[in-house]
């Protein structure tokens, strides 16, 4: 008997790409310094980055705004057209839209719309990888749908009777999926209430430690994580992408003559950073509010690079970080993407900016020891004083070495040796406590 085998069938078990169609309402008097295409370009960054198929895109001049849609009767008309000829399966709307204007596009374009604020949140959520990060996206995502549950549920005005949790008799469904959503919103903040207060463990412990903290600030997809990989050596995931990096991540930083600073990678911010995520990564951004020397990256090769960095400076105030009372260091990064021309124009700006800033390429390394440098000269403000280590004190001379800033060095005939350190208080503290041998004078 002869035997045959069926051909075997592949299963294609891959998501089906979806289909967008990008909407940047330019309405006056938002960001009106920052051009319409450029804010479209980024809405379109931001759907890539959700592997999103972008097949159209429009930039929707608004007079008026239309309570009911945001939109008019008849722009609404030609955006559903639109929508229908690219086969989309989605309509990103680069605004904030209200629940109710969310919900009546969906009725009219017949597709999923989501808004700038879900459209960031929803990227959020994947990206997240530490406990408090998912944390505080979920919190956030659940804040902004307590206010879209309205759009969210078909059944929602439906009474319904049962037990405990699932809602007394005459509760209508909204009522308990409220219910259900503010018990979730409760515990999420315990939750992370003590994610933050290990988090203010380890930060009061580092400060134990004498090393200076540096923390990197920009805007997303400015090029932070790849000068970070490039100051430390570390392979923190860098891509051009926005929102490459979400979680902080902490490194030791060699500065020049060996002393070590502590480097932190951080979110990068974004126009019109949804305040749902503000308040959430409020904690996340403590590293910045305690480091000694922050570092607001830049990519120069932006035309937008200077509305970006505006931007930034307003989320920091809406965080609370008082930028006034810190040292600020602005690098200029992707020098490697400038034409010659254009390269010796912002070098020249770079030198005359106050204080200067550091042009660089985290790409090709060019200019990173002279930021290296500028680093070293922000952190070692602290008053110089003269040790005097008699023979035999290798290990204070290797302390030194390790927690400050050797300006000079001066070996005796016998064996010991006279250093002028630049100290922090603490760290001065703390070496007197250790090597009680050494004789310390003020500079």
């Amino acid at each position: 008997m002869s035997s045959s085998k069926s051909p075997s069938r592949s299963i294609d078990r891959e998501a089906p790409v979806q289909g967008a169609v990008v909407i940047h309402p330019d309405r006056e008097g938002r960001n009106a310094w920052r051009e319409a295409e450029a804010r479209l370009e980024e809405a379109v960054g931001l759907a890539l980055a959700l592997d999103l198929e972008v097949r159209e895109t429009l930039i929707a001049t608004l007079r008026h705004l239309t309570p009911a849609t945001l939109f008019g009767k008849g722009k609404v008309e030609e955006i559903g057209k639109l929508i229908e000829l690219a086969d989309a399966d989605v309509a990103i709307v680069d605004d904030s839209l209200t629940p109710v204007q969310q919900r009546n596009l969906e009725k009219a374009w017949q597709v999923k719309v989501i808004d700038r604020t879900g459209l960031i949140l929803e990227i959020f959520a994947r990206r997240a990888r530490t406990r408090e990060g998912r944390l505080q996206v979920e919190l956030a995502r659940l804040s902004y749908e307590r206010s879209r549950l309205v759009r969210t549920w078909t059944h929602l005005e439906r009474q319904r009777g049962g037990f405990g949790v699932m809602g007394g008799p005459g509760e209508t469904q909204i009522e308990t999926d409220r219910r259900l959503l503010a018990d979730r919103i409760g515990k999420l903040k315990r939750e992370l209430t003590e994610v933050r207060r290990t988090r203010t463990l380890q930060r009061s412990a580092r400060k134990r430690h004498p090393y200076p903290m540096v923390a990197l600030v920009g805007y997303t997809n400015a090029g932070k994580s790849t000068l970070f990989n490039r100051l430390t050596n570390a392979e923190v995931v860098a891509e051009d992408m926005l929102f490459a990096t979400l979680d902080p991540t902490l490194r030791m930083l060699k500065l020049p003559d060996g002393r070590p600073a502590i480097l932190s990678d951080t979110v990068g911010f974004i126009s019109d950073l949804p305040h749902e995520l503000v308040e959430a990564f409020r904690a996340t951004l403590e590293e910045v509010k305690e480091a000694d020397v922050v570092l607001h990256v830049r990519d120069i090769a932006s035309d937008e690079s200077a509305a970006q960095a505006g931007d930034v400076r307003m989320v920091l105030e809406r965080l609370d970080v008082d930028m006034e009372d810190r040292s600020i260091l602005e690098v200029w990064n992707k020098l490697d993407l400038l034409p010659n021309d254009d390269r010796e124009i912002v070098e020249g700006d770079a030198r005359r900016a106050h204080p200067p800033a550091i042009p660089l390429s985290a790409v090709t390394g060019e200019g990173c020891a002279e930021l290296l440098e500028a680093i070293a000269a922000l952190v070692d403000e602290a008053p110089a004083v003269d040790v005097f280590t008699p023979v035999g004190e290798g290990a204070a001379i290797a302390w030194l070495y390790r927690h400050g800033r050797v300006l000079e060095r001066r070996d005796g005939k016998d064996g010991s040796v006279r250093l002028a350190v630049s100290l922090s208080a603490q760290a001065l503290g703390q070496f007197e406590q250790q090597f009680p041998g050494a004789e310390v004078r003020g500079n």
